[in-house]
């Protein structure tokens, strides 16, 4: 288990950085955030800040058989689950992220599905799904739009910073997506 932790100055120094992608050919479902905060870019592992819910609430929904730690993101692709991002540069807050760089994401991550056909896009946060696929009113949950034959669906940004989120709503609104992505 990974447990690096950068200092101060590593962290302002992974400003535009990225965080290579999770992913093969026809995953479950392709997790995928808004962008790498400065954290995540310093240790170089997906939702890598120590305050993130997003391995916790994989978990406690089921997703996973045990918590992962964010230096064990490659063995996700064996239970075929990946993670992507809308915007591929780190900074520190998803508030950096112009709009032209949304709609740009949107173009790479929709080349992205269209190559490695995941059934499933889960796209971590309303507002930049709302942002790079210029749907205003979009809702959490499942999407009318899809990206060749990958159903979307969106869930709440597992970020520290989204206190209305705690990891056992979170939870509680990945195990939905489960049951509904994975009926068995």
């Amino acid at each position: 288990m990974q447990t690096y932790k950068p200092t101060r100055d590593e962290v302002l120094a992974s400003a535009h950085k990225q965080v290579g992608d999770i992913i093969k050919p026809d995953l479950k479902v392709l997790f995928c955030g808004i962008n790498p905060g400065l954290y995540t870019a310093a240790v170089g592992h997906h939702f890598g800040r120590p305050g993130n819910r997003f391995w916790k609430a994989l978990y406690a929904s089921g997703f996973t058989d045990h918590l992962f730690h964010p230096s064990e993101q490659e063995a996700l692709l064996d239970i075929n689950l990946g993670i992507t991002n809308i915007v591929p540069r780190a900074s520190a807050t998803a508030a950096e992220v112009s709009t032209q760089e949304f709609l740009q994401g949107r173009k790479e991550l929709t080349a992205k599905v269209l190559k490695y056909q995941p059934k499933w896009l889960a796209v971590l946060g309303i507002q930049a799904y709302r942002q790079a696929f210029d749907e205003p009113k979009a809702q959490l949950g499942l999407q009318d739009k899809k990206i060749g034959e990958t159903k979307i669906w969106v869930l709440p940004n597992p970020s520290g910073l989204n206190a209305h989120y705690t990891v056992e709503k979170l939870s509680e609104v990945l195990r939905e997506f489960k049951k509904y992505s994975d009926p068995k």
